[in-house]
């Protein structure tokens, strides 16, 4: 069932881990201590996945309580770190009953969760992960800056393939204001891995987002070169709107947009 995990070593100190093409979470090695960015799905033992890589002592760090990011949790004794905000979001995902279905059938128990905050350090040896508070596709999303290799890694906070419909996204102008707040990051990171890449994308897609989402919020969705159009998900109808290159979305409810 590892199978499903696909390793691909981005740097001497960063693996990217895919996820079956569902999700992709990233295992960092410092000197004294791995971390483990989000956990994905939960299918496949990222665990043992990882220990193929390093047996340093590790740490995992959720970027967001979304269940495609948390679940692999299940397989770690280790400490778990996800914001305060998110708690509650993770706690809903986590009565899904394929997941305690999954639980059951493994005989495993969710580690709990212990909190991390914004302006958080954490010192893996001789690299340093800072933690940067993001609140919009959920309140209490969060960006380990990797300040050595000058990495962000945004969960689904910074994507291509924005998700700001939901129910527990904050309003698309508060996002906006969040990303205003950050802006110094891109001082600090020359690139950006989210919770679905593929590789790196450049840290240029953060003021992409934000001119998009600055675009969205002025125009309503109806510029004169760039317009929304209808984003059928497994929740309904929802809307999208394209920014950066045309292939970047972002994706809102109109009650998200007021």
């Amino acid at each position: 069932m590892e199978e499903r995990i696909k390793i691909k070593k981005l740097d001497d100190c960063i693996w990217l881990l895919d996820d079956n093409g569902e999700a992709t979470g990233y295992l960092v090695c410092g000197e004294k201590k791995a971390v483990v960015i989000d956990t994905m799905n939960g299918i496949a033992d990222v665990h043992a996945v990882v220990r193929e890589i390093t047996d340093l002592p590790l740490i995992v760090v959720n970027t967001h309580g979304h269940c495609d990011h948390i679940y692999g949790n299940l397989y770690f004794d280790c400490d778990c770190f996800l914001h305060p905000d998110d708690v509650k979001i993770a706690a809903q995902h986590m009565k899904f009953p394929e997941f305690v279905k999954l639980c059951n059938e493994k005989k495993l128990e969710m580690p709990p969760f212990k909190p991390i905050n914004d302006g958080d350090i954490i010192d893996l040896g001789g690299l340093t992960l800072e933690i940067v508070l993001l609140p919009g596709h959920t309140p209490g999303g969060i960006c380990p800056l990797l300040k050595e290799k000058r990495t962000l890694f945004t969960g689904d906070s910074i994507n291509h393939h924005l998700w700001m419909q939901l129910d527990e996204s904050l309003p698309l102008r508060t996002f906006l204001n969040n990303l205003d707040k950050i802006s110094w990051v891109t001082e600090k990171a020359d690139r950006i891995l989210h919770g679905h890449a593929h590789d790196f994308d450049d840290i240029s897609l953060f003021d992409d987002l934000r001119s998009g989402l600055k675009e969205l919020i002025e125009t309503k969705g109806n510029g004169n070169t760039r317009y929304s159009t209808d984003y059928k998900w497994f929740g309904g109808i929802a809307k999208q709107y394209p920014f950066g290159n045309r292939k970047s979305v972002i994706c809102y409810s109109i009650e998200k947009l007021d």
